[in-house]
């Protein structure tokens, strides 16, 4: 099998020898009620009430969400609307804390009987894709077809991000614990741990971990991008084609993320649900790159002192990595349960675009075998129907096509606005 090898970037893992470090909690938290993909959550708390670590704030009736929970014990001071870097708007809820972190009643272990009481106790962890995607972990975790594999992506191809790296590098037992766990509770005979090449300690130490297991295997991408790309990894762990218009389920296979996996278990022992993020911090505006373990809630910009950023140096500020990461509008934006990284420039490099020159270099690279310069055409003219002949849905916006166009044509982001021109089911 031929891997999908992608293009070569600087890996600039600057942080990845540097332990986590846990923010002191804040004096106040901002949490926002949707984080997730699917439907926001309405708040469960008023004005003045008292909250504790671990308490439920927010839920939906809504099947594609997950509920909120609060990191901080403390006193709700207002619910306010927010709109996030997506301009989605929902209610956000504002804890000024008591520094005291008591732990709420509701906090326990749940209890699991069968599958049906195991994906219930996934929903209520709060737990979503923590790659960057969000996409609700049990509604991954209930799929309608069979699964023979778990592929447990440990790639973070993208430059600067360590956090799921520290995750393999601090908490290796409790990711195999996951592992086992989900494969125990759903029936799925082999998985695959699946990371990038430039991680030899992290793939040494697995190996060890699962050698005499032999429904577990270690596998190592080559260390190119966009190997973290749910559709990529799934072909060079498996062979396996994700066609346009399905889910890994219809191939038999359930895709989560390292982290994700790793929280799972500890939720499933502790009770404790989502309400902390590891996030690198790194950028040349950061002074003390590292990676912090820090409240969902906690300002964008006490991380950033926190790390000893030039804050007014700051002209560039990426939530995510520097390919598919969202340029952020305001740097009091709070951590949400999808922060993995928080980069800071203090410069910005805006190419002039010219015409493009058919050289091809932006279809040899694309992870899906795309045609963006075609596709960048057919959206000017606003062709719909050529815009499906050429699959613009499949794009995942990697931004590889970018990357490589000598003319700095904007190639990943006309996909994006191409993809509204098509009507949806």
């Amino acid at each position: 099998m031929k891997k999908l090898n992608g293009i070569k970037l600087k890996h600039r893992k600057n942080t990845e020898n540097s332990t986590t470090v846990n923010f002191p909690v804040p004096e106040s938290v901002r949490i926002p009620m949707s984080m997730t993909m699917g439907a926001p959550c309405q708040p469960l708390v008023k004005v003045g009430d008292e909250v504790k670590v671990g308490q439920k704030l927010g839920d939906t009736d809504a099947a594609f969400s997950a509920p909120v929970h609060s990191g901080v014990s403390g006193k709700v001071t207002a619910i306010t609307d927010y709109r996030n870097a997506m301009g989605v708007v929902c209610k956000m809820i504002e804890i000024e804390c008591d520094g005291q972190q008591t732990v709420s009643d509701e906090v326990r272990p749940p209890s699991i009987t069968d599958k049906a009481s195991f994906i219930k106790a996934v929903r209520e962890s709060g737990a979503c894709g923590l790659g960057g995607a969000g996409f609700p972990t049990h509604i991954k975790l209930n799929p309608k077809t069979e699964i023979d594999t778990l592929i447990i992506n440990a790639a973070e191809c993208e430059p600067y991000i360590t956090a799921d790296y520290r995750e393999m590098i601090e908490n290796p037992d409790d990711i195999i614990g996951g592992i086992n766990m989900v494969k125990s509770q759903l029936g799925i005979k082999s998985a695959k741990l699946a990371i990038e090449a430039n991680k030899p300690e992290a793939i040494k130490n697995f190996t060890a971990l699962a050698e005499n297991d032999d429904t577990i295997d270690i596998i190592t991408l080559p260390s190119a991008y966009p190997q973290g790309a749910e559709k990529v990894i799934i072909y060079n762990s498996t062979g396996r084609i994700v066609n346009e218009g399905m889910l890994p389920a219809d191939v038999g296979v359930i895709v989560m993320n390292v982290s994700t996996i790793a929280f799972l278990y500890r939720y499933m022992h502790t009770g404790m649900p989502l309400v902390t993020r590891r996030l690198t911090v790194d950028g040349n505006a950061v002074k003390e790159p590292k990676n912090v373990n820090a409240v969902i809630g906690t300002s964008f910009r006490s991380v950033l002192e926190f790390c000893k950023t030039d804050i007014d140096s700051v002209i560039k500020l990426i939530a995510g990595g520097p390919m598919m990461g969202m340029s952020v509008p305001d740097i009091d934006m709070p951590v949400v349960k999808t922060s993995n990284a928080l980069l800071a420039f203090d410069h910005y490099d805006v190419r002039k675009t010219s015409d493009c020159i058919r050289c091809g270099r932006c279809v040899r690279v694309c992870p899906l075998g795309l045609m963006p310069a075609d596709i960048d055409r057919a959206y000017r003219i606003r062709n719909v129907e050529e815009l499906k002949q050429l699959k613009v849905m499949l794009c995942m916006n990697c931004g590889s096509c970018t990357y490589v166009c000598p003319a700095n044509r904007k190639l990943a982001e006309t996909n994006q606005l191409a993809k509204t021109l098509i009507p949806r089911k």
